[in-house]
């Protein structure tokens, strides 16, 4: 990663805590611009710039840093509602739509973002696109007895995929949710991302896909103007 990437994730991540409040409930996301907020978070609760505040992972990742960090933290079967998410995205298109799962935490981190008053995403301008899928690949979570029948479901649509193999282990990668991840690819990228969402769902063995669809609230694009990193703040108009 670049020291300019760096800066404007770093940056996007510190606007993204001056939007928490005090007992707030906080949906924590995943990824490496989500670990910077975290840290960032983690370290304002440690000054005494925050307090009461709870915080709801989406992933083992993320638990695993807010508790270093003395972050408290329930599970989100323990909360009703969260006031605020915040969490990465692979792509994000003109209209707010994401490719998230990266880190084949799209479940739980779509679970969160599903369940927030406010969603807002952070992330670097590279991630911002004219249309999804031209270049980052569609994650879909499948059980794991039955990814052969969705790959060929999935191709009777339109798309290629493959399944996601382990890069420091022998075999696939396996989700925290204990399934197997095949990564889509639509020739001319994602035209209907609310259609082709609810699409993939239908199909049995699926157990969630990578698009969130209407959900984002607000979109903090971290963005270098003659090497100074700052941020661009995007609302739905």
């Amino acid at each position: 990663m670049s020291d300019l990437q760096t800066q404007m994730k770093k940056a996007v991540a510190d606007a993204a805590v001056e939007k928490i409040q005090d007992g707030m409930i906080l949906g924590l996301g995943s990824g490496s611009t989500a670990a910077l907020m975290i840290k960032a978070l983690g370290e304002k609760i440690a000054n005494g710039g925050l307090k009461d505040v709870i915080g709801v992972t989406t992933s083992f990742q993320g638990e695993v840093l807010a508790s270093q960090l003395g972050i408290t933290l329930r599970s989100l079967s323990a909360v009703s509602r969260i006031d605020l998410a915040i969490d990465g995205a692979d792509e994000v298109d003109p209209s707010f739509q994401l490719i998230k799962g990266g880190g084949a935490c799209h479940v739980q981190e779509k679970l969160v973002a599903a369940l927030a008053d406010r969603f807002v995403v952070v992330v670097d301008s590279t991630k911002m696109v004219e249309r999804l899928n031209l270049e980052f690949l569609l994650p879909v979570e499948v059980l794991p007895s039955a990814w052969r029948q969705v790959q060929s479901c999935l191709e009777d649509i339109g798309a290629s995929s493959n399944l996601r193999m382990a890069q420091k282990k022998a075999g696939p990668v396996v989700t925290d949710q204990g399934n197997l991840v095949l990564d889509l690819k639509f020739a001319n990228g994602i035209q209907d991302p609310i259609g082709l969402e609810k699409e993939i769902n239908n199909i049995p063995g699926v157990l969630e896909n990578g698009l969130f669809v209407n959900i984002t609230d607000e979109v903090l694009v971290g963005q270098v103007i003659n090497e100074v990193a700052s941020v661009n703040h995007l609302t739905k108009t």
